[in-house]
């Protein structure tokens, strides 16, 4: 797997920068917490007495119920310094009135104190008494030890840096929530309080900047035995839409300025060169069609180019499988290039990189038996293998090795996509499965899409008509 940063790593430009990021979402999170309300934050000691503060300011000191501290164990390279091996969880309510569930948080006594009789609630040593104690349980202190990180052979590990046990999230979840109620997690990451929400029977909302967390997520959630139908939404057209604000040509700059393309001027359609290839940027909030593909290709015959990047946010459904025919048409060699989302993060092109993936290429399969289809993966090529590290490509062996994840609508409405089947590669199920079939109630004319995920976490969807 390819591992994105981690919020940690994404906020590097300094603490006053983080703190300012954590000051505008806690915000708003109080905004839509319920009145009955809880909020965990969970920290390390670089930032928690910080973000304490915050909280304070945000929430109330009389709203702060807990400063938990999550103690665990394992190997450390400290040698000078005690080894650091807590974190910190703050929880806080909005409210006087909130959820918490006291009887089911117990947990069991130590056997050693019923044995001994020297530690009960009151004191006493009735035989009877502690075995009712021993019966209820005692409510856990604000000091956790019973439970364990995500540890190198943990069965839960996903290969997430910042991934948390689902014994943690449990016990929050239980704590502050009820049957069907709401929770919410906006840096979901590997999805663990997703996971352990839909498995408690709780509703529930994710969010994370990266598509590697999203992905990792929808793969875990699909994982889950009866898990209940969910959506994945993309929200960067607020992004995109102040992007749109600022004027095209400020626009159009950001992204050669990202792609690391010098601007022109004088044409038409032709933005920015780079390495002897024009480039053509597509508009930031629609879809890059065939129309102004040839539009573009035109002007680089008659300019008597040759070769012309196309960037586009996303593409006409079936759009790759014509660029060939219409570079031969004009003579230009066309290059489909995605903009990628991490674009609308960038605050300083000078000083941060993204990467520009190609559009994969994807070939298919399929075959209609009465009122049967099945589709087969034929063929798959990632246009941009040297992004893999050494060790990764060295372990590449066929095709399908690329595809992480694949998905099939088989009556797409040209809106929203449903996962009608998939198969995915799980740390325990590692082969990914080529092949899949569906039979339709009736027979006429449908269309087919199927979404591939790569290695990258990058979409390659293809379109078909049966």
């Amino acid at each position: 797997m390819i591992e994105e940063k981690a919020y940690r790593d994404t906020w590097g430009r300094g603490l006053d920068s983080y703190l300012q990021m954590m000051y505008d979402r806690l915000v708003l999170m109080r905004e839509l917490l319920a009145d009955n309300g809880s909020i965990y934050v969970h920290l390390d000691w670089h930032v928690g007495h910080y973000v304490k503060i915050i909280m304070d300011e945000i929430f109330g000191k009389e709203n702060c119920r807990n400063e938990i501290i999550w103690c665990y164990t394992g190997p450390s390279r400290q040698s000078k310094d005690f080894p650091d091996k807590h974190d910190v969880i703050l929880r806080y309510t909005k409210s006087e009135n909130y959820i918490f569930n006291i009887d089911i948080l117990r947990v069991p006594y130590k056997k050693s104190s019923l044995a001994t009789g020297r530690t009960t609630l009151t004191g006493r040593k009735d035989d009877e008494y502690l075995l009712e104690l021993d019966k209820r349980g005692k409510l856990p202190e604000d000091w956790w030890a019973d439970i364990a990180t995500i540890g190198y052979k943990h069965s839960e590990i996903l290969d997430f840096p910042t991934q948390k046990p689902e014994a943690l999230l449990e016990r929050i979840i239980k704590a502050s929530s009820n049957d069907g109620d709401l929770v919410a997690d906006l840096f979901c990451g590997s999805g663990t309080t997703l996971a352990v929400a839909e498995k408690l029977g709780r509703r529930w909302i994710g969010a994370d900047l990266s598509k590697f967390a999203i992905h990792t997520t929808r793969k875990r959630l699909l994982d889950i035995s009866g898990c209940k139908p969910f959506e994945v939404l993309n929200l960067g057209k607020y992004q995109k839409a102040k992007l749109k604000e600022n004027g095209v040509s400020r626009y159009i700059d950001f992204i050669l300025k990202l792609y690391r393309a010098e601007s022109l001027s004088g044409y038409m359609t032709l933005h920015g060169k780079k390495g002897g290839r024009m480039v053509h940027i597509g508009d930031v909030d629609s879809i890059v069609t065939e129309r102004e593909i040839r539009e573009t290709v035109k002007e680089c015959e008659v300019a008597g180019i040759r070769s012309v990047d196309v960037l586009g946010w996303d593409f006409e459904m079936g759009l790759h499988d014509l660029v060939d025919r219409i570079g031969d048409e004009y003579s230009v060699k066309i290059r489909l290039v995605q903009i990628p989302r991490e674009a609308l993060e960038v605050k300083d092109t000078s000083r941060e990189e993204v990467k520009f993936f190609d559009l994969n290429y994807l070939e298919i399969e399929h075959k209609l038996n009465g009122k049967t289809l099945t589709i087969a993966l034929k063929d798959f090529v990632i246009s941009n293998p040297e992004y893999l590290p050494e060790e990764v490509r060295e372990k590449i062996k066929k095709f399908t090795d690329y595809i992480d994840y694949w998905a099939v609508d088989f009556d797409y409405k040209d809106d929203t996509f449903h996962n009608m089947w998939q198969s995915f590669r799980t740390r325990k199920h590692p082969a990914l499965e080529t092949k899949c079939s569906y039979t339709y109630e009736k027979t006429g004319k449908y269309q087919v899409l199927i979404k591939v995920v790569d290695i990258f976490g990058n979409d390659t969807n293809k379109l078909m008509n049966i």
